[in-house]
């Protein structure tokens, strides 16, 4: 698709970030089981009803630009997601794939950060006040969950691990 305009690449990258909130829905409930220290295994399940309410955002937008909230296949989630899967899959002790676990879900964290930047920064340049304040809320939110991994892992779960 070719695209000329700041809002066709807005719109492109919706689509794009809905496809990876949507694979997460998919992706999390597994970390969670993996996980064995009940502070990660909740924070993955916190982490879930977030990005329930963050593809809902993410339809509000969609809203607001007028464009029906199809996805288009986010070929870094799912290469992220099969990160993680390999992960759940390998045999290591539970403290490592905890920790293992933290580095992944970090990582997800990270490209979401950087894409509801990009989006929050695109949405203000095209004058989309209301579009960019959703996106900011996710945007706090995806930090906050990066912040909240980095507390565990620091907090006991790369010692045990080491």
């Amino acid at each position: 698709m070719e695209m000329d305009t700041l809002q066709e690449m807005f719109i492109d990258e919706l689509k794009d970030v809905l496809s990876a909130e949507k694979q997460l829905t998919k992706a999390l409930p597994k970390m969670a089981k993996a996980a064995t220290d009940p502070k990660l295994k909740t924070a993955f399940e916190d982490h879930l009803e977030q990005t329930k309410g963050h593809i809902e955002r993410l339809e509000q937008v969609f809203e607001i630009v007028e464009k029906k909230p199809i996805a288009k296949t986010c070929k870094a989630m799912q290469g992220l997601v099969e990160e993680g899967s390999e992960i759940i899959e390998e045999d290591m002790s539970e403290e490592v794939k905890d920790a293992a676990l933290i580095a992944a879900a970090q990582k997800v964290e990270h490209y979401e950060i950087a894409t509801y930047g990009t989006l929050a920064t695109w949405a203000k340049l095209l004058g989309m006040k209301n579009a960019e304040k959703i996106l900011r809320m996710t945007l706090k939110e995806e930090g906050d969950t990066d912040h909240k991994l980095t507390q565990l892992a620091e907090s006991g779960i790369n010692v045990a691990a080491a």
